[in-house]
């Protein structure tokens, strides 16, 4: 399998695996257990990120254009206000 299908593969199960993850911690009753599931999506979080900078470094990622500062205060106080 070539390279960039493995790493294309691997950032979509951990996408997935994210989007598990904070839907059992949103319905967690039990703070210990709580706890380490935001642990294991932290590390997870951490694991997409180098993920994502190998896809990045080896052209099998590109990003789209960087937001402007307006762009970005628009779309926090949106966030905020809501």
């Amino acid at each position: 399998m070539q390279d960039k299908i493995m790493v294309n593969d691997a950032l979509s199960s951990v996408k997935s695996s994210l989007t598990n993850y904070a839907t059992v911690i949103s319905e967690c009753a039990n703070p210990t257990l709580r706890a380490s599931i935001q642990q294991i999506r932290n590390d997870c979080e951490a694991s997409q990120y180098e993920l994502y900078k190998l896809a990045q470094s080896k052209g099998y990622y590109h990003p789209a254009a960087t937001a402007n500062d307006a762009d970005v205060q628009q779309v926090k106080s949106q966030f905020i206000s809501s």
